[in-house]
């Protein structure tokens, strides 16, 4: 009985968390009047205040906080460079609230389904924890457990994500937030659907099966609910353990992440949304490398057709100074109010994020930058010069694309891998079709019951 009242109040306090996120961006949004009003030096206080309001919350206003820090103009570099400080590690679950969650999602006799369960979690996100675990056939497994009450305080911060968006309105924005609040929202409440990210996995498995060195976990829907998700586990080994590797085997690794990634994009118009160290392991046997396992399929964003042709011909009109094939591009993106002055802009950033695939030979991501800095110098660019024509609404889609080839570039940049990214990118696209692809897209989303509305 002891044990139980102490972790109630762990929950308790837990729960306290998610709701003085009113409290503390109350507090930010005070701290930033008096900021503004009285200090010579606002962006760089109000940055810190709105780092200290968050600093001490987890769960998914974290996941929100760090993807802002990822878009250009979405708000001012200082809060850039405060808010990719936070950390992303929300408290875990005792052994009490653990075994009474898995009794919620499967029953009293639950743990009759494993032969062993580790009710110490080994690994922990924003949204849920890890445990490992033994199958009835003695095959190890693990366990994706969802804390409890997520819903309600994924809505409660995507409140006040509307709170500071309005606070950012007051200091002259770069960019409009609309369209990045709504695909914010609708991604979130995604990842809180575990059967959706069960056919996310199988979605995956299909699209790489002919890619051996890639391997995907595969899952159990037999124990399996829409808070708890049962899968194969995969042993690997941390991949920045191969930062001092040599150059060969850091090169086999970022093979291996490209391909990952670009090829569902190139040939499916999906893409694995949340490319961090921490979404992959590393396939070792006898001491050699033989590939990677890919993690946590949450986030995982499905273009349509005619956005994949638009990224791909934005390549060929930066590859053949077409400027016409540019502008064109980006309409097919979905942007507004096309002048010349926000293609320059527009421009800026595509030469950024295509600089790599555009050089013919072997070359690392950004040659001589700090992981931690890549794309900061650019993304101050683009954020100065928007705010002179701003703000500019950026597309729904154009988010979680800018995110995810942001986060790639971070984790080659980190294995410092020396690659003719222009090859690879050349392979992963080859003979495109937009009809093509929608029939693949219909084939494979239909096959692994991801509903996409098709």
């Amino acid at each position: 009985m002891a044990q139980s009242s102490k972790e109630t109040n762990n929950y308790t306090k837990r729960l306290s968390r998610y709701s003085s996120v009113g409290k503390e961006v109350g507090k930010f949004a005070a701290k930033f009047l008096v900021n503004t009003v009285i200090s010579d030096n606002k962006s760089e206080k109000n940055a810190v205040a709105l780092k200290n309001a968050l600093g001490s919350l987890k769960g998914p206003l974290m996941k929100i906080a760090q993807l802002l820090s990822t878009i250009p103009g979405a708000i001012p570099p200082e809060y850039k460079d405060e808010l990719s400080k936070l950390q992303n590690m929300a408290p875990p679950m005792g052994m009490g609230f653990v075994r009474r969650r898995m009794q919620t999602e499967l029953g009293k006799d639950w743990e009759r389904k494993f032969l062993k369960f580790d009710y110490k979690p080994f690994a922990a996100a924003s949204l849920g924890q890890v445990h490992k675990a033994k199958d009835k056939k003695n095959r190890e497994i693990v366990c994706k457990l969802q804390y409890p009450d997520m819903i309600s305080a994924v809505e409660a911060d995507l409140k006040q994500l509307d709170l500071i968006f309005k606070i950012n309105k007051n200091l002259d924005p770069a960019i409009g937030t609309n369209k990045i609040r709504e695909e914010i929202a609708e991604r979130l409440r995604e990842e809180l659907d575990y059967r959706r990210e069960a056919n996310h996995i199988k979605l995956f498995n299909e699209i790489l099966l002919k890619h051996e060195d890639i391997r995907i976990p595969s899952v159990d829907e037999d124990i399996s609910t829409d808070k708890l998700l049962v899968m194969s586990y995969l042993k690997g080994k941390s991949l920045m353990d191969y930062r001092d590797s040599s150059q060969e085997i850091r090169n086999r690794i970022a093979h291996c992440l490209f391909r990952a990634w670009w090829v569902p994009f190139g040939q499916y118009g999906v893409i694995h949304g949340d490319p961090h160290l921490g979404n992959y392991s590393i396939i070792e046997e006898d001491n050699n490398v033989l590939g990677i396992n890919l993690l946590d399929f949450g986030c995982v964003k499905r273009f349509r057709p005619i956005f994949v042709e638009g990224v791909i011909n934005l390549y060929n009109g930066l590859k053949n100074h077409d400027q016409q094939m540019l502008i064109n591009s980006y309409e097919l993106w979905g942007f507004k109010n096309l002048n010349q002055d926000l293609i320059d802009i527009l421009n800026i950033w595509a030469n950024f994020i295509y600089g790599p695939i555009l050089d013919n030979r072997n070359r690392t991501v950004a040659d001589g930058i700090e992981p931690e800095l890549y794309g900061r110098k650019e993304a101050f660019n683009v954020y100065q010069a928007l705010k002179k024509i701003g703000p500019v609404e950026i597309p729904r889609e154009f988010v979680f694309m800018d995110r995810a080839a942001i986060g790639l570039g971070s984790v080659f940049l980190h294995l410092n891998a020396n690659l003719n990214l222009h090859k690879l990118f050349e392979e992963a696209i080859h003979g495109f079709n937009i009809e093509k692809l929608s029939q693949k897209q219909s084939d494979v989303f239909r096959k692994t019951g991801v509903d996409y509305g098709l």
